[in-house]
């Protein structure tokens, strides 16, 4: 009798990991209303679901962009309403 090895099922594929969260155009949209409205970065970027280290590092990765300059007239808008 000849014997051969019995094959093993293939091992079960590893879960995916989650996927990153991205800035997308609507994320980025979302961040630049809520720091309008609140002043606060940390806030503002809570509510586009990312974290304040991330949207600095995009702010960074953007410099002299729109996104970067709507920044900046964002909190000058936010401050003059609360002035």
């Amino acid at each position: 009798m000849d014997q051969h090895p019995t094959p093993h099922p293939p091992a079960p594929a590893a879960p995916a990991p989650a996927a990153r969260a991205r800035w997308t155009p609507e994320r980025q949209r979302l961040f630049l209303t809520t720091l309008l409205a609140t002043g606060n970065v940390t806030q503002a970027a809570r509510a586009a679901g990312m974290s304040r280290a991330s949207v600095h590092r995009l702010r960074r990765r953007l410099a002299g962009t729109p996104f970067d300059r709507t920044w900046d007239r964002a909190l000058a808008l936010h401050e003059a309403v609360v002035a």
